[in-house]
């Protein structure tokens, strides 16, 4: 069965959005400090990524458009050791129900960068998140997580314009970027880390995070940006809400306050129903035009 162009952004996006949420947990498990875990994670992916970017014809692509690779590397260096921080600083529970803002910055500079429309139920959608995400700003013992919280809307910021500037310029070589992305953290981190302090166990989870579970996660949510609008990927940061605070909650006993369970539930509440709602609209469309697979 052939998919549509809306339903492979679906289902590349969602798998990017399941591995990305086991980072706030290999996290905690490295157990060492922020810029450590911000420095191998960074210089780890652009050791795996680096090489297949490398080639003649990924390296033309970067030449197309090289002030707009240089701004999305940017993008995506600031969001990991935003990340990172945040997690440091907050609860991941809080740190992943604060990324779900990423849509409402996703929209506004789609707007006013690209002229995108952007449709009702994703505004709507936008609305009920904040409306969720400001519960865990407002909830019990949110004062001594404000520095966290506020790194992760920061991070929040990063990815929204990451996205936009991905979907005004879609040749972008998004391997290349990536791989330019970890570089670049990994030198903001490097002055503050401490690289070679790390046991065996702890740098095996900053291996597993670096080498595999990050670039897969990052590599598939920018490819979605071929086929869906910035704010709908944005969206999806959604799962990693629920999933996110589920593997530490399961596995650390990381408990999150009642204030982000609410939250966190309104946010995967409104993402399932956006879902729902533009796969219903695009079975629609087929119906009405089914020579047209877009």
């Amino acid at each position: 069965m052939q998919l549509s162009t809306y339903q492979r952004g679906l289902v590349i996006v969602l798998l990017g959005v399941v591995f990305l949420s086991f980072d706030g947990l290999l996290i905690r498990l490295a157990d060492t400090d922020g810029w450590t875990i911000v420095f191998w994670r960074g210089f780890l992916m652009f050791c795996v990524l680096g090489a297949v970017a490398a080639s003649r014809r990924r390296l033309r692509l970067v030449r197309l458009h090289p002030v707009a690779s240089l701004g999305s590397a940017m993008m995506l260096g600031l969001t990991s050791a935003l990340f990172v921080l945040a997690v440091m600083k907050a609860s991941v529970a809080n740190v992943v129900v604060i990324l779900s803002t990423a849509p409402m910055f996703a929209a506004l500079l789609s707007r006013l960068f690209l002229g995108e429309q952007v449709a009702l139920r994703t505004l709507v959608a936008i609305v009920l998140c904040t409306f969720g995400m400001s519960l865990v700003f407002l909830g019990k013992g949110a004062l001594g997580m404000l520095e966290g919280n506020l790194y992760a809307l920061a991070a929040a910021a990063a990815i929204g314009a990451n996205l936009t500037l991905l979907r005004r310029y879609p040749r972008i070589d998004r391997v290349s970027v990536i791989a330019g992305g970890g570089l670049l953290s990994a030198a903001i981190a490097l002055p503050l880390a401490a690289p070679l302090a790390l046991d065996a166990p702890r740098f095996a989870t900053l291996a597993l995070m670096g080498l595999v579970q990050m670039p897969l996660a990052t590599v598939l949510i920018n490819t979605a940006t071929r086929y869906l609008p910035s704010t709908e990927v944005a969206l999806f940061y959604l799962v990693e809400t629920a999933l996110g605070t589920l593997w530490v909650w399961w596995l650390l006993g990381e408990q999150p306050g009642v204030s982000t369970l609410v939250g966190g539930a309104i946010v995967i509440a409104v993402l399932v129903l956006h879902a729902w709602r533009g796969l219903h609209l695009e079975r629609q469309r087929l119906r009405l035009y089914p020579g047209i697979v877009r």
